[in-house]
């Protein structure tokens, strides 16, 4: 599994580390009208998934932020925000922060998302930031667990992926 830290601290991340080549996990997650949202969702697309541990704190939202303005800018690519905020919440943040380019679901109830790709944070029962870049035919192929889970992930590698994808 992958080394990370919160807040300087080692943390145990439970589930399977994901690996460039692999096949993307599938999970079930709530959109913020508690439908469920899956892999096969978005199936067809290129997808940046954007894990953060909460949209409610200053790194998670301008990750967001940044993804969202990205998003803008790229074809035929869903930016997916992945966190275990409630659906309610992600909705209000949404709005509040005026964002239409990214999709916010919530891997609240079962944290499967959290589980699947090795993200889930046992003892805060948060997801730890990472960004996974997923091809059309459901490969991986960009991966990063953010070392320490209060610092930015690198937006310009993650970007660079997705754009680099046929």
């Amino acid at each position: 599994m992958a080394n990370v830290t919160f807040k300087g601290n080692p943390i145990t991340l439970v589930g399977t580390e994901v690996k460039v080549g692999d096949k993307a996990p599938e999970f079930t997650v709530l959109a913020n009208d508690l439908s469920p949202v899956t892999l096969k969702s978005s199936a067809g697309k290129v997808r940046i998934f954007s894990v953060v541990p909460s949209l409610d704190t200053g790194v998670c939202d301008a990750q967001t932020r940044k993804f969202n303005e990205e998003a803008s800018k790229l074809d035929n690519v869903e930016v997916i925000t992945v966190s275990v905020d409630l659906p309610f919440a992600q909705k209000r943040w949404c709005a509040a922060a005026g964002l239409e380019n990214v999709i916010t679901v919530s891997d609240h109830r079962d944290l499967s998302f959290g589980e699947a790709y090795g993200v889930y944070i046992k003892e805060l029962r948060l997801l730890a930031r990472s960004v996974f870049v997923v091809d059309s035919q459901d490969v991986v192929t960009y991966v990063e667990y953010v070392p320490e889970s209060t610092d930015h992930p690198n937006y310009n590698a993650a970007i660079a992926a997705a754009k680099a994808i046929k």
